[in-house]
């Protein structure tokens, strides 16, 4: 596998900012549900959004009331991002926020936990939770049950559209092993997009690593173009299927 460092995750997303904010997909509101359960009134919470992108989970928190901080070091994603106001943006990672000891009620990692150096960016997180505060860290998964699913997946593959740290299978007891936060529970809910085709062809140059131009993309194009023209419904529209999970954890004091 690669090294993270060579992977350059806080820069590499820097050419997909307009494909990632038309294509990528939001959360359902039954995974925010969860996240928020017990935590008392919103509008009296402060989150932390920590890889927040374009700001998508960012705004669900901040739909709800609470007050966001969305933490991201890519200033490109940052610009991308359709303001909110109860979002404020800080260039910072996972391992160094630049946020206060104690100032959040809520670290939420959406779509972001694998890019981080784990140990490191779990005790940062320890650092700027308040003690009752949680952890959330959300994904959401393509449904490979889903034939047309499992055909996208296969197309991207198939041009090694896919980074090892993308593969990587998330170990739910990493958040519990220094001690610093309580074993995780986690749930699942289902989740979609609706494309026309070049929407579908968007959503996969979205992603890091699939190429946007050249032989491998052609190929690539070519591989959706199928897939669309066999499973699109007569209004031209397919739909790609995910779950979405959700794995919480209480800060230990």
């Amino acid at each position: 596998m690669s090294q993270l460092s060579e992977l350059n995750p806080t820069t590499r997303f820097s050419d997909r900012v307009a494909d990632y904010v038309r294509y990528r997909p939001s959360y359902p509101a039954a995974a925010i549900d969860v996240i928020l359960e017990a935590l008392g009134d919103p509008a009296a919470l402060r989150a932390a959004d920590v890889g927040a992108g374009t700001g998508i989970s960012a705004r669900l928190l901040a739909d709800r009331g609470l007050h966001v901080v969305a933490v991201e070091p890519n200033v490109d994603m940052q610009q991308g991002a359709e303001p909110h106001v109860r979002v404020k943006w800080q260039t910072g990672t996972a391992e160094e926020t630049g946020l206060a000891d104690n100032s959040v009620d809520l670290v939420l990692c959406a779509q972001a936990f694998h890019w981080f150096r784990q140990p490191e960016a779990l005790a940062e997180f320890h650092r700027i939770l308040k003690p009752a505060g949680r952890l959330a860290l959300m994904w959401n998964k393509r449904d490979s049950r889903d034939p047309f699913t499992a055909g996208y997946r296969q197309a991207i593959v198939d041009v090694e559209g896919e980074s090892a740290i993308e593969m990587r299978e998330y170990d739910p007891g990493i958040m519990e092993r220094d001690g610093l936060f309580t074993p995780a529970r986690s749930f699942e809910m289902p989740n979609e997009q609706q494309f026309d085709l070049a929407g579908l062809i968007g959503r996969a140059t979205s992603a890091s690593y699939v190429p946007k131009t050249g032989e491998r993309f052609e190929t690539l194009r070519e591989s959706l173009v199928r897939l669309h023209r066999e499973y699109a419904d007569l209004n031209g529209t397919v739909v790609l299927k995910y779950i979405t999970q959700v794995y919480l954890a209480g800060r230990i004091p």
